[in-house]
């Protein structure tokens, strides 16, 4: 029986963030370890890991929840985060941006699984900006890198979806759109059920018509003498505050320090996806973790898989759940400890 329970934790600036605990009862591997999961792999099954997964924009927990269950009915215990203003997490009454979520969202998650639960291992799995906050968080808190196991990143890209004229128009056309109205109606575009505001997402567009990754409130001078993992995180102004507080050329850049980044990662990418995530952006992305123990893998009728894929068929599809999830599954087992 799927048992499926929530948390709510308090952030560092007072939202709460809603953390999903997803485990079958029926299913202990840790009681008899001899048991074969014949989908990924003849050797003996590991004990129970603990896997975090997460959303994008425009999304919830409905994202992650499908692969959720599968990994649950492999035994695992899966714990899916959603980000503030998502789902069952608060309302915030202050914007907010992918930053923030790293900031804020992604570090109260780890505390309570690390310090009040006390895990003893962790493996990551996202989908879309749930990557790029987590690789803002890691690089914010280095001392969690060594203690997950394993990440795995569904159509994940930051700076890289400019791949042709096209795209730049339609990125610009859609910052427009999103200006104008101040959200995005994510329904009506046929993006999730979760509206963004421009606030949120323009950091996204940023990124890309910038071709970079540089941070809207941390100074590389501040990260360079401080660091960030504060109590109170006094050396992060607000995320209200205005870009043109800071001189543009002192932003911290974290596409810099990807590379402290060695948790194995495992990448994934769609043919189908054109516009947020193709797969020449996720490649950028990918290479500047600078690992040569991970894997970049692009999913395609082309190379002999089910689909080419879009944005959210990578992660929520059946073809997915088919050919996909037991390589996320045989890659978390990999890395077991």
């Amino acid at each position: 029986m799927m048992i499926q329970t929530r948390t709510l934790v308090t952030t560092k600036d007072g939202e709460k963030i809603a953390i999903w605990k997803i485990v079958d009862n029926a299913k202990d591997n840790t009681k008899d370890e001899s048991k074969t999961d014949v989908l990924t792999t003849d050797a003996p099954r590991v004990k129970a890991q603990n896997i975090l997964l997460t959303h994008g924009t425009f999304s919830d927990k409905q994202t992650c929840l499908r692969i959720a269950h599968y990994l649950a009915q492999l035994g695992h215990h899966c714990y899916i985060m959603e980000w503030r203003g998502h789902g069952a997490s608060s309302i915030p009454t202050d914007k907010f941006n992918f930053e923030t979520v790293a900031t804020y969202d992604f570090e109260a998650t780890f505390r309570y699984l690390f310090t009040e639960l006390t895990v003893d291992n962790l493996h990551c799995v996202t989908h879309s900006g749930g990557g790029a906050c987590l690789t803002m968080f890691l690089i914010q808190h280095p001392q969690y890198i060594n203690h997950i196991n394993s990440i795995s990143m569904f159509a994940c890209q930051v700076y890289g979806a400019i791949v042709s004229s096209k795209n730049h128009v339609k990125i610009l056309a859609v910052k427009t759109l999103n200006r104008m109205l101040g959200y995005l109606p994510a329904n009506r575009l046929k993006l999730g059920p979760i509206n963004e505001s421009y606030y949120t997402m323009n950091q996204w567009y940023e990124w890309n018509l910038n071709k970079d990754f540089k941070s809207s409130f941390i100074q590389q001078s501040e990260f360079d003498t401080t660091t960030i993992d504060q109590n109170t995180p006094s050396n992060i102004a607000s995320e209200n505050t205005p870009s043109h507080t800071v001189s543009h050329n002192r932003h911290f850049d974290y596409r810099q320090h990807m590379s402290m980044i060695t948790t194995p990662i495992y990448a994934i990418s769609a043919k189908g996806d054109h516009f947020i995530s193709p797969t020449r952006g996720c490649q950028l992305f990918f290479d500047k973790f600078a690992n040569p123990n991970n894997v970049f893998r692009e999913y395609a009728i082309s190379h002999g898989d089910l689909d080419d894929y879009t944005h959210s068929r990578i992660m929520i599809s059946r073809n997915a759940a088919t050919e996909i999830w037991p390589t996320v599954t045989a890659w978390i087992e990999k890395h077991a400890r």
